[in-house]
C-alpha cells in the first residue's frame, strides 16, 4: 500500500512539473487561449499565484519586474515536497 502511495506522489510530482514546464513553452509561443491553453493555466494557476504574489512583494520583486521566477520557484518546491514525502514514506516500509 505504501508503495502505491509513493509511486502517486512521484507521477502527482511529475504532472505538475510537466503542466509548469508547457505552461512556460505556451507563454512563449504567439497562440491563443485555446481549451488546452486554458486548462494548463487553470490547473498551474492555483500554484504560481501565490508564488508570485511572494516575490512581488519582496525586495526583489516589485511591479517593474520583467522575468516571473515563480514557475522555477514552484517546481524547486515541488521537487523539496516530493523528496521529503518519498522520504517520510519509505521509512513506513
Amino acid at each position: 500500500m505504501v508503495v502505491i502511495l509513493i509511486h502517486s506522489v512521484v507521477y502527482f510530482s511529475d504532472l505538475l512539473r510537466y503542466l509548469i514546464l508547457a505552461r512556460i513553452i505556451l507563454s512563449w509561443l504567439p497562440i491563443g487561449g485555446g481549451a488546452i491553453t486554458r486548462t494548463i493555466y487553470n490547473l498551474t494557476e492555483p500554484i504560481l499565484y501565490p508564488i508570485r504574489n511572494m516575490i512581488q512583494k519582496s525586495p526583489l520583486g516589485g511591479p517593474g519586474m520583467v522575468l516571473d521566477f515563480s514557475p522555477i520557484l514552484a517546481m524547486l518546491a515541488i521537487n523539496v515536497a516530493r523528496n521529503v514525502l518519498v522520504t517520510f514514506l519509505s521509512g513506513l516500509l
